[in-house]
């Protein structure tokens, strides 16, 4: 029972919700470390969130027994290719998620994607040498808000819904 494959989404749901508690912990203490306690505990929960999303993925390709079910990226299964291969209305509504830019799971899948993205400077603008060389400079700009707590809860919920529902279909009887 303990190696099926929901364990490891249900291990890793409850590692992100661990990590969203962590969170609040930290944001509620106010500690001089409380903003690399809450950066940390975002990039875990995303982490977890991803890796739920690939236990899914593996739930449902091990289930319709799916070529390439022991992918280790949720990427490769969110695919119209991959679709074709091995159709199922759980994995069909997946792809359509992970297609659609706005959609939480595409948000989901980017932002993990931007966690392994090296830091970037902020484009500069040429410098036409007839302006003068002290300029006003805006510190606030460039710079993508975090994302926010609530939101990743958001996801988590989501996820959850998704697995349990799409468990009710998957049932053998």
């Amino acid at each position: 029972m303990a190696h099926e494959r929901y364990t490891r989404t249900n291990q890793k749901l409850f590692f992100a919700g661990l990590a969203l508690e962590n969170w609040r912990k930290a944001e509620s203490l106010g500690s001089l470390g409380a903003q690399g306690q809450i950066q940390a505990e975002r990039e875990a929960v995303l982490f977890h969130l991803y890796g739920a999303v690939l236990g899914l993925c593996h739930e449902i390709a091990g289930f319709y027994r799916s070529p390439g079910a022991d992918a280790p990226r949720a990427e490769a299964f969110l695919t119209r290719q991959m679709l074709e291969q091995a159709p199922s209305q759980e994995l069909a509504e997946l792809v359509e998620l992970a297609e659609q830019a706005d959609s939480w799971l595409a948000e989901l899948l980017s932002a993990y994607a931007a966690l392994f993205e090296p830091p970037r400077a902020p484009a500069k603008v040429k410098v036409d040498p007839r302006q003068p060389l002290i300029e006003a400079v805006n510190v606030d700009e460039d710079q993508p808000e975090p994302l926010p707590h609530a939101e990743l809860e958001r996801w988590r919920r989501n996820v959850k819904d998704l697995a349990l529902r799409f468990r009710e279909t998957m049932t053998e009887w």
